[in-house]
């Protein structure tokens, strides 16, 4: 139990002599006193969150400090209790433990991704191997698991509910795949693995970050431009000032392979210069290329995996999700795949007709250029193209009068905007939450794109809802939407509106959740199971009601026409060969490389061909097309979803077949989300995860519903 606590005192020896330049944390080596630093008590603001104004950098290296240290004593007494093992003095105990930890860690990994800076950037680094070393020093603590492993052997006659049953379940499954029955020199070697991974993982999503910044693409003038709107000229103006380069124009990327602006600029060897400088990143041979890291990752969890008894990572991973095998995903997989491939060939086609009919010089369609053309062939099959949209998509009327419209509607949510408490950026905005006008929680909303913030969009929670601990949720959507120029309205496109529904579904599962023990809260459900009920909430973003709401232009207050409307409808599949291509060639690129052992990863230098090898072998290699990350930069498999990224689609055969129970059942109804949060969003990870959809659906899911919607045959 020693080995953080040493290994802590080390890091803070050498952070402490780090110091010396501007870019270190202050005061890293000394603790503030209880009455400077906010995490050594619980927050007095509403609901805990926490108190943004008053966290400095150099207070989380003490609160870690300490919180790991309460963590381990607290455990330590658990494992050395004279008395026998019972539910309340071993799992209780442990649920109540850590308390400090979690909310530090809440915080500091918040802001590893919303809001970082060199500082955290450094104590990421320098604790990652602390993390991962306190963490083993429970996990593998002999007399620990002994006491979990007893309890679960007398689990049937402890006379306990069905929840605290799951509870000693889970505890001891998440300990035996912790490495609890290894021997002592499997546990040695196992501690060295898990220190490395973490070290490595780290490295990896700050090289990320860096290269998404790094890989900015500069343009001098302002005609390369045409086709961006005069808003997103005037950002691409400002971003390349806030680098120092006034009079030139940077456009920004997003850490997908494919970037917005392919979709507008006319200059095609601007939009060839974007595509190739996006598909390279993490592979340029810079300061942040990551094929070491990404072979040395793979390496190490197939080791891992090995030494837990298992075939490869993928199976370790999938044996604790709803998909169960390697096999049924496979199936899944090679089901849709050489479908979407099929649409997608034929979108190709239509795309090289309009380049033929349209270009004087003529040329074969690259991968640069889909989305342009796409977006013409939108216009002249439905008669619209997607800036038309925008709009009517405010961000404000699409948050307030769209998604908390429906969640009043659906749940009985209504929302209050506290404006008075601290947030951590400015643009972040908090509402106080309430169910049929009884509070429930705290609900933030940070939708800018930012340097200091990592791509995508997510959830998080900074207090989970559990009845033992007597709290209500604090939770926080995030997207990356590009901030317009002051004075200038933020409108979405239709794709940015549906997200920012998707990731309010995360949020209301956190909301609604009703557990007891905090291990089962809000989305702490097997990963192949999360994206489900967010994938649900979808819907609500073009329901006729909801969008008859928010729908309206920005400057005369017009509802989005009919006929718009219906375009837009018409053309809901338009495209999707090519979007479900990208998605599912990525996926395969995730399985094929985490069902390799460790002496079947090749060198660094190899890691491109492997991708293409992959793509190949399964029917995928549609260059045209390529998979929507690639591995240099594929956060998702680096992080939670590893050998996980199918759960989207995995999800979205639960949500289609939900999507079919709303429309069947009168859709945007109190009853029906009432029926929902009973059967399934409110019990969190408190039940087996597809035990709960079929309480609700009424049924085993069936994956019709799906292909109708993606109009494959």
């Amino acid at each position: 139990m020693k080995c953080s606590s040493l290994l802590f005192s080390l890091t803070l020896s050498i952070l402490a002599a780090s110091c010396s330049d501007s870019t270190a944390p202050e005061q890293a080596a000394s603790a503030p006193s209880e009455l400077t630093n906010p995490f050594f008590q619980e927050s007095s603001l509403p609901y805990g969150m926490p108190a943004f104004d008053q966290i400095k950098d150099e207070h989380y290296l003490p609160a870690f400090e300490l919180g790991m240290a309460e963590e381990l004593g607290e455990y330590e007494a658990i494992a050395s209790n004279p008395d026998v093992a019972t539910f309340a003095n071993t799992i209780v105990a442990m649920e109540r433990s850590g308390q400090l930890l979690d909310r530090t860690n809440r915080v500091f990994g918040a802001m590893g991704s919303a809001h970082t800076n060199d500082k955290i950037k450094e104590i990421e680094t320098l604790l990652a191997p602390v993390f991962s070393a306190h963490s083993d020093s429970i996990y593998l603590n002999k007399d620990l698991f002994a006491r979990i492993d007893s309890l679960y052997r007398t689990r049937e006659g402890l006379g306990l509910d069905p929840e605290s049953l799951r509870l000693l379940e889970r505890y001891h499954t998440d300990f035996v795949r912790s490495g609890a029955e290894l021997s002592d020199d499997e546990k040695g070697r196992l501690r060295n693995i898990n220190s490395e991974r973490a070290e490595l993982t780290t490295a990896f999503g700050q090289n990320v970050l860096n290269e998404v910044n790094d890989s900015a693409i500069v343009v001098d003038s302002k005609d390369d431009l045409a086709g961006l709107s005069a808003s997103q000229i005037e950002s691409a103006a400002t971003s390349a000032e806030e680098r120092g380069l006034d009079g030139k124009y940077v456009i920004t990327l997003r850490n997908t392979t494919q970037q917005p602006a392919l979709s507008s600029l006319e200059n095609r060897d601007l939009r060839r210069r974007i595509q190739e400088v996006s598909i390279a990143r993490g592979s340029r041979g810079n300061e942040y290329d990551n094929r070491e890291i990404v072979v040395r990752i793979l390496a190490l969890r197939a080791e891992r995996a090995e030494l837990l008894g298992y075939e490869n990572h993928a199976a370790f991973i999938l044996e604790d999700r709803t998909a169960g095998t390697i096999e049924a995903v496979n199936d899944m997989l090679g089901g849709l795949g050489p479908r979407a491939v099929a649409q997608a060939r034929k979108e190709a086609a239509d795309l090289q007709t309009i380049i033929n009919e349209s270009e004087s010089e003529q040329f074969e369609i690259a991968s640069w250029d889909w989305l342009y053309y796409t977006e013409i062939l939108r216009k002249q099959r439905y008669d619209f193209d997607a800036n038309q949209l925008k709009p009517y998509f405010e961000i404000n009327r699409v948050l307030e009068d769209g998604v908390f419209y429906f969640a009043e509607h659906l749940y009985g949510l209504t929302f209050e905007e506290r404006p008075e408490l601290p947030v951590y950026q400015e643009d972040v905005r908090v509402f106080e939450v309430f169910y049929d006008g009884e509070p429930l929680g705290l609900f933030l909303f940070d939708p800018y794109a930012r340097d200091s913030k990592r791509g995508g969009a997510w959830m998080n929670a900074y207090m989970s809802q559990s009845h033992l601990l007597d709290r209500k949720p604090v939770v926080a959507n995030h997207q990356n939407i590009v901030k317009p120029s002051e004075g200038e309205p933020t409108l979405l496109t239709l794709d940015e509106a549906n997200t920012m529904f998707h990731e309010f579904g995360h949020a209301v599962h956190g909301l609604l959740s009703n557990v007891k023990y905090p291990r089962f809260s809000g989305t702490s459900v097997p990963r192949d199971f999360v994206e489900y009920p967010s994938q649900v909430h979808e819907m609500w973003a073009t329901w006729p009601e909801v969008l008859a709401n928010y729908a309206v232009h920005y400057e005369t207050g017009e509802p989005i026409p009919q006929d718009l409307l219906d375009r837009v409808i018409a053309a809901d599949k338009f495209n999707e060969g090519f979007a479900r291509t990208e998605y599912l060639a990525a996926s395969i690129v995730d399985q094929a490389w985490h069902r390799l052992t460790a002496d079947e990863i090749g060198p660094a230098e190899a890691v491109r061909d492997f991708e293409d090898k992959a793509l190949v072998d399964s029917g995928m290699d549609f260059n045209l097309v390529p998979p929507r990350y690639s591995t240099t930069y594929f956060s998702h498999i680096m992080g939670g979803y590893s050998a996980g990224y199918y759960s989207y689609i995995w999800s979205e055969v639960l949500d289609a077949d939900s999507v079919k129970w709303f429309q069947e059942n009168g859709g945007l109804k109190r009853e029906n989300g009432d029926h929902f949060r009973k059967t399934l969003l409110s019990k969190g990870g408190s039940a087996d995860a597809m035990e709960l959809f079929k309480n609700f659906r009424g049924a085993e899911p069936s994956i019709e519903p799906l292909l109708e919607r993606l109009g494959f045959e």
